[in-house]
């Protein structure tokens, strides 16, 4: 892409470069805190027990996002066009390996987040408010869902307005939770630090280790900003501050979060709570709270859920491009400048794994391939110094070769980890993944895009 493009207003063939240094931070916020901080911290608790460590789990967790989020920024630099991780994949290793990772990403991993979130949101915590039937609650799941796809349809400003609006508000009642607890609750500064850490074992590393991995993944989401690099102004900038600025804040109130939980409930009942937001609010201001709680998760939900069609077709539209995927994915809206056919593509594909209730399991699957595909791309910072050291790079990796390597290491121990701890998910995982080859055999010979139509390499 030419610097001009990058900086102004047209995007990839004519994608709308409108968003902003805030939009990216909305991204990542809105992504990042979904329900993770409000199941996640119990089971760091029931891991490690310490209050010490488990604080030093979260702490570990934002460092290595960060690191994430350095490697990514170098390669959005490098590459400022629509679809992120899969141009990233697609330089480094290939287009087989990118295409994988654009298959997965459309036939599980975001398409079924996103039923995820809309079945939650209408049959677990909406009915706090208003009981549904069971038919009621399928329509309403699928309404969210068509929602989601109108707003995103409609322009990636309104998509990113909502976004932007959801973080917001997503934060101030994370930050309203932390202050009442604090300000309110009878709690107990000793919970900070009671009981001590148990002695430096094998034990207690593996421990700490699966503690991470449940915390990684309660950090995962930063990087579906770099799908939406094609409508980014000054797009290497932007990408680099907001990814850093979203991932600090997340951390911070991740952080502070935990201190609250900590400040009304020892650990050990912190590791016994399945609903620690609700338990440490009502332990400061009563049971009252629990409506409260319903209505934060119920943004929280929306606000990821909005993260994937905002982002993810960005990925299939870059594919069809590369003729890797159906060809009118690959179109503009002439009006709204929106990769329209990918996002009615997403959604559709997203109302029937709603419907079939069968993505729950999905997603268990492709945990495991999912982490192979992060440790690849940061991996890519590496292939690429070496194979294109030419090519301009305005953000650089601090710490490199560190920095990427020390990532590289927890996406390896969570794959490792969850090969053992579930070989059949991780083998069907693979399976489904495994399943894209012939998917790409066929678009490859049929050749639907000459190649001097598709993005540049540089």
């Amino acid at each position: 892409m030419d610097g001009h493009a990058a900086t102004t207003g047209r995007g990839d063939d004519g994608l709308a470069r409108v968003l902003g240094l805030l939009d990216v931070v909305g991204i990542v916020v809105g992504s990042v805190i979904g329900s993770g901080i409000f199941i996640v911290p119990a089971t760091v608790a029931l891991e490690v027990r310490s209050p010490v460590v488990m604080l030093a789990v979260w702490v570990s967790g934002g460092v290595l996002t960060f690191f994430g989020a350095l490697c990514f920024a170098e390669l959005g630099g490098m590459y400022p066009q629509a679809g992120g991780t899969y141009v990233y994949l697609r330089e480094a290793y290939g287009p087989l390996v990118a295409f994988l990772f654009g298959w997965s990403l459309f036939l599980v991993v975001d398409s079924g987040a996103m039923a995820t979130l809309s079945s939650a949101f209408a049959t677990k915590y909406l009915p706090y408010f208003v009981t549904l039937s069971p038919l009621a609650g399928r329509l309403v799941t699928l309404a969210f869902i068509g929602f989601l796809v109108t707003v995103n349809y409609l322009g990636v400003r309104h998509g990113a307005n909502l976004q932007n609006l959801l973080a917001a508000i997503k934060l101030a009642a994370i930050v309203a939770v932390v202050a009442l607890i604090f300000a309110l609750g009878r709690g107990s500064a000793a919970n900070f630090v009671r009981p001590a850490a148990e002695p430096v074992t094998l034990g207690s590393i593996g421990r700490f280790g699966a503690a991470l991995i449940a915390c990684l993944w309660a950090y995962k989401g930063w990087e579906a900003a770099t799908y939406s690099t094609g409508e980014l102004r000054n797009p290497q900038r932007n990408l680099f501050l907001g990814l850093l600025a979203g991932c600090l804040l997340v951390t911070i109130l991740y952080l502070a979060t935990n201190l609250a939980y900590l400040w009304v409930l020892p650990a050990a009942a912190i590791a016994a709570s399945p609903r620690i937001a609700a338990d440490a609010l009502a332990a400061a201001v009563g049971p009252g709270s629990a409506a409260f709680v319903s209505a934060l998760i119920l943004l929280s939900i929306l606000g990821s859920a909005n993260t994937n069609i905002l982002t993810a077709p960005r990925v299939y539209y870059a594919m069809a491009k590369d003729g890797l995927f159906f060809a009118r994915a690959g179109e503009v809206h002439p009006r709204y400048r929106t990769p329209h056919l990918a996002i009615l593509a997403m959604g559709a594909w997203t109302a029937v794994l709603a419907m079939s209730g069968s993505f729950e399991q999905l997603l268990a699957y492709v945990v495991f391939g999912l982490w192979i595909f992060f440790g690849l791309t940061v991996g890519a910072v590496l292939i690429l110094r070496r194979t294109r050291p030419d090519l301009p790079r305005p953000v650089r990796v601090w710490g490199f070769p560190w920095t990427p390597i020390a990532f590289l290491a927890a996406t390896v121990f969570i794959a490792v980890s969850a090969l053992a701890t579930g070989p059949r998910n991780a083998l069907a995982g693979t399976a489904i993944i495994a399943l894209g080859v012939p998917a790409y055999l066929f678009w490859r010979a049929r050749g639907t895009v000459p190649r001097e139509n598709r993005p540049p390499s540089s």
